[in-house]
């Protein structure tokens, strides 16, 4: 398999850009990652990158031999599907992405069960609240919240996740109760935001009277992280937007409050993300087949929770 692994390494290096990023992708280290690009060049005859201090570049041979290196892998692995397919025992890597709010609540406390049934199968789980690239960062699938950039990429709908403006009694009682979004963005209230880099300007998008609207709320207070935002919110910093299933415990508790109830939040879709040939691959299926069935479940579950409470 050392061949396979050199162009392995190859394509993660071209698309990455970097050795190291592609070491750490890979999980080698960055000595084993410039071993392999060297024994593939000296197989080849051919240097496939132009190396200095600051820089890594591909050569024209490099850039030739990049769609055929994609075809290989592509091949392999459409091979190994089908000989899972038939054995019905799915085997090898999944490299799944989510945000940190669905990771953590939905997505981790399935998988120790999702691993107990299908053995041969391990898992790298990567949450993060920013965009990501699946076919540039080698992920599997990833699961999101909200309409997808990418319309190349494939689509499977899980769950129409309501959502709720809310802030802390505290911050109502100091700052008064927002009725509608045209309360949200005056001076009075402090809106908290997620931003990360790349995110475009945001605005809240609220079901008004005459119809959606989008509302262009500020505040002194941004994050990376959603979780952090509802921990600003509950210590009475601000308002924030939220699915219902991440913020349920706390509405249920009357640690946060429902507000501008007049001009409510439309839901969002909760859904997972893969490029066509992955969804090929059984261990694919199989994961989104699991995952999705349960995390609708969990997501109902909470909203039924929070409305049986208010």
């Amino acid at each position: 398999m050392s061949y396979l692994d050199n162009i392995r390494t190859f394509v993660r290096v071209y698309e990455l850009g970097s050795m190291s990023a592609a070491g750490r992708d890979l999980r080698i280290s960055p000595a084993v990652t410039s071993a392999r690009i060297s024994q593939l060049e000296s197989y080849l005859g051919v240097r496939l990158f132009q190396r200095t201090t600051r820089n890594l570049t591909a050569t024209e041979q490099g850039r030739a031999f990049y769609p055929g290196a994609c075809g290989v892998l592509e091949a392999v692995t459409a091979a190994e599907a089908e000989v899972a397919s038939l054995t019905e025992r799915p085997r090898g890597d999944l490299f799944v992405a989510a945000p940190l709010g669905i990771g953590r609540r939905l997505v981790a406390p399935e998988v120790p069960g999702f691993l107990a049934t299908y053995s041969e199968i391990t898992l790298r789980l990567r949450l993060t609240d920013r965009r990501v690239d699946l076919p540039g960062e080698g992920l599997d699938l990833a699961f999101f919240l909200g309409e997808p950039e990418d319309s190349t990429l494939r689509i499977r709908k899980i769950a129409e996740c309501r959502r709720v403006l809310c802030a802390s009694p505290d911050y109502v009682a100091a700052r008064g109760m927002p009725r509608t979004g045209t309360d949200l963005v005056s001076d009075r209230h402090n809106c908290l935001n997620l931003r990360f880099p790349g995110a475009t300007e945001f605005q809240w998008r609220l079901l008004t009277a005459e119809g959606p609207e989008r509302f262009a709320v500020s505040g002194r207070m941004e994050c990376d992280d959603g979780d952090v935002l509802t921990e600003w919110a509950l210590a009475g910093e601000g308002v924030v937007l939220k699915p219902v299933f991440e913020v349920a415990d706390h509405l249920a508790a009357g640690r946060l409050l429902p507000v501008a109830t007049d001009t409510p939040p439309l839901p969002v879709q909760l859904a997972c993300l893969f490029t066509h040939r992955r969804h090929q691959d059984p261990k694919t299926r199989i994961f989104m087949d699991y995952m999705s069935d349960r995390l609708a479940r969990s997501v109902a579950q909470a909203e039924a929770d929070a409305a049986a409470a208010l």
